[in-house]
């Protein structure tokens, strides 16, 4: 049985991300009994998923501001503000963000994928290594960790 949690902003646990940028988890594994992963992702121009797909956890996006475009399977959608997604484990997908500034919602159910952001990020309370980023191959080892399998770099 899953017990309540209420977070204030200032509760959620930050973690750098793709090129220099910010990520909050505002709900993981431990605070939801397994059910649900909510991140918000703070993102701009060019900002970009390698081409993957989940084995554990379906994932949802919802787009607060900016717009990208985003691979699902073979097709293509340029999604903007108030867009919403829902992608089944199993399904390759990417994005690439177009605007300078994105705000993203990412869901995940069952929780598991804030090990992989924490993995291939780093948190922001510690002081930041000279010269770190995020990198493919963080990003690979962490998925790999996590379930998730990259196919390929993100979509021209």
């Amino acid at each position: 049985m899953s017990l309540a949690y209420i977070a204030r902003a200032a509760d959620h646990e930050r973690i750098e991300w793709i090129d220099g940028k910010e990520l909050q988890i505002l709900l993981d594994g431990q605070r939801t009994a397994g059910q649900v992963m909510v991140a918000r992702s703070r993102l701009g121009d060019g900002s970009a998923s390698p081409l993957h797909l989940h084995r554990n956890e379906d994932e949802m996006f919802v787009i607060l501001a900016g717009h990208g475009i985003f691979w699902v399977g073979d097709e293509r959608h340029e999604v903007g503000e108030g867009g919403a997604m829902f992608l089944p484990r199993g399904v390759p997908h990417a994005y690439r963000f177009t605007s300078p500034e994105v705000d993203l919602l990412t869901i995940c159910t069952p929780s598991g994928m804030e090990r992989f952001f924490r993995s291939a990020g780093r948190s922001v309370s510690a002081p930041r290594p000279d010269g770190w980023q995020v990198t493919m191959e963080a990003l690979v080892a962490a998925a790999a960790a996590g379930g998730q399998e990259i196919l390929g770099p993100p979509p021209a």
